[in-house]
């Protein structure tokens, strides 16, 4: 019962840091495919405007 008491607070900073970086990598993953869907919308601006000056 003392080693699992030693153990418990190790766990509960290890489970916090896991829920954290998990929530860091999808917050980024959302964040990269947010830019890519704007790089597109932009370049589609940009073709469509030239189309219209040509």
């Amino acid at each position: 019962m003392d080693a699992l008491s030693a153990l418990l607070p190790s766990a509960g900073l290890l489970v916090l840091f896991v829920l954290l970086m998990r929530s860091i990598l999808h917050a980024d993953r959302r964040e990269r495919a947010a830019e890519a869907r704007a790089r597109a919308e932009r370049s589609r601006e940009r073709a469509a405007r030239e189309r219209g000056a040509s």
